[in-house]
Parts: structure tokens; C-alpha cells; sequence
């Protein structure tokens, strides 16, 4: 079965069904930038390394691509890199 993105309510971390689908990065602010994700799923160390790591790995952020390490993520965006979703919630 394949759930996409429209299929379900984004804002429910606790669907069963999602959590084989993707990972839940929780997080208590109103937002994180993508550095700092990255730095949340060991993908990276430190800032620098984000900014390289942007540079030679496509980042999808709700199915579009971007490469700033600035970029705000909010409740209920869908990060894919490296083969991997993540939910923020």
C-alpha cells in the first residue's frame, strides 16, 4: 500500500499507518531550520557540514527540492534525503 502526503492528516503523529511509512522528528518550537534538522537525524556534525552536505545531496521538502540550510520547517512538513522520510510534528 502507498500512502502519499495528501492521503493523511499531517498534524497526527501518532497514525500507526504513517510511522512504517516515515520517521516523526518531534520538536517543541515553532519551527527548526534544515541545519538543524539535519543535525537531528545524524545526517550532519555541524553547520558547515550541512551547507556542503546540501550542496551534493537533493533535499526534498514536501515533495520540492531545496538546498537552504535556513529553510524554516514547520509542524507537519515531510523531509526526504537520502531515500529516508521524516515528518515534523
Amino acid at each position: 500500500m502507498i500512502i502519499k502526503a495528501d492521503d493523511y492528516d499531517h498534524f497526527n503523529c501518532k497514525n500507526d499507518i504513517i510511522k512504517t511509512y516515515m520517521d516523526d522528528i518531534e520538536i517543541n518550537t515553532e519551527y527548526i531550520n534544515l541545519g538543524q534538522f539535519l543535525k537531528m537525524v545524524a545526517l550532519v556534525s555541524s553547520g558547515g557540514e550541512a551547507k556542503s552536505f546540501l550542496r551534493e545531496n537533493e533535499v526534498l521538502i514536501n515533495s520540492e527540492a531545496d538546498d537552504r540550510r535556513g529553510r524554516k520547517l514547520y509542524k507537519g512538513d515531510l523531509v526526504e534525503v537520502l531515500g529516508k522520510k521524516y515528518r515534523i510534528c
